[in-house]
């Protein structure tokens, strides 16, 4: 015998699963009569504060996207545009379309990296024999050790890097493995303010850590809107 009682109750589920059908759809027919007619600076007011962006883009906009990661190699020189928002654009914001590309970029969330800020001096061995190399290195390690000069000094007369060594020796913030190999392994054996030599192919490096390592803005998850 069917119990009333479990029936009404799976006649109301049912209506409530019809309800929050219907409420979706107008919901959707909403928003696509609101797409059709929204400028620029409204899409973009909709992308920066909704919780379902991939929804609105897909569903409403009907528009082509594509989500990927950008990793963050020096906080102080950017490759492109791409890698400056990774790391100074806010998580949730939208930015664009920018000049010639008719794009909008918005930051899904970050994931952080270290960064090693280090300053040095190359001694091109194409110059200088590596003998003689080796021991102007130790004479200018003596040099700023001893407080007789500065390693900006230094950098300024003997560094064969002229871009960096305009700014001391200062080669910035940047992660491990973009650098050279004997670099990288070296700067997690080194602390702060330490002088010590590695060589290269391009030639000899004094280099220095000038900060302790930090964890900053090393990833992006970014979604891109093709308008």
């Amino acid at each position: 015998m069917i119990n009333p009682a479990t029936t009404a109750a799976a006649l109301s589920l049912q209506k409530q699963s019809r309800l929050k059908k219907i409420c979706f759809l107008l919901m959707l027919c909403c928003w696509q009569f609101t797409a059709n007619s929204q400028s620029l600076a409204e899409i973009k007011k909709v992308l920066d504060t909704t919780n379902n962006p991939l929804g609105y883009v897909k569903f409403v906009l009907k528009k082509k996207y594509f989500i990927d990661t950008v990793a963050v190699l020096s906080t102080s020189t950017f490759l492109g545009k791409s890698d400056s928002l990774a790391y100074h654009g806010k998580v949730g914001k939208v930015y664009g379309p920018f000049k010639k590309e008719n794009i909008l970029v918005k930051i899904l969330m970050k994931a952080p990296n270290t960064f090693y800020h280090v300053k040095h001096i190359l001694l091109d061995t194409s110059v200088f024999s590596k003998r003689f190399a080796d021991k102007l290195a130790d004479s200018i390690i003596l040099k700023i050790k001893s407080g007789l000069a500065t390693f900006a000094d230094e950098a300024s007369i003997y560094s064969a890097d002229n871009e960096s060594a305009r700014k001391g020796g200062d080669l910035g913030w940047f992660v491990r493995g973009v650098m050279l190999p004997a670099m990288d392994v070296e700067l997690v054996k080194h602390k702060k303010g330490e002088l010590f030599k590695v060589w290269s192919t391009s030639g000899l490096h004094i280099v220095t850590i000038a900060d302790d390592p930090k964890k900053d803005n090393g990833y992006a998850l970014m979604l891109r809107v093709i308008l």
